[in-house]
């Protein structure tokens, strides 16, 4: 509190985490328990694709052709956000 560079309004943070809280309340309307499991899957998939620095849309729509044309249950890491072909090193950012 005693030094002045730090500011006092905290809407960097708010809209930060607005989003959060977008998708909680959104997620109540999910229909079920199940709708929100499913509901739930499908964000933690997006947040992570997000992280990964991978287009979330993109990656869904090329993850369901892979699962409807036969992609073997055995291989299913290949289908995680961080093994898509386009994402940036990881390591090279940690």
């Amino acid at each position: 509190m005693d030094d002045g560079r730090i500011e006092i309004d905290s809407n960097v943070v708010e809209r930060a985490i607005r989003p959060l809280a977008l998708t909680r309340k959104n997620a109540l309307f999910a229909g079920s328990d199940r709708g929100g499991e499913h509901w739930a899957i499908i964000a933690s998939l997006v947040e992570t694709c997000k992280l990964c620095g991978v287009d979330p849309q993109a990656y869904l729509a090329d993850v369901l052709s892979r699962i409807v044309t036969g992609h073997l249950n055995t291989r299913i890491d290949d289908l995680l956000p961080w093994a898509d072909a386009t994402t940036p090193d990881l390591k090279a950012v940690a």
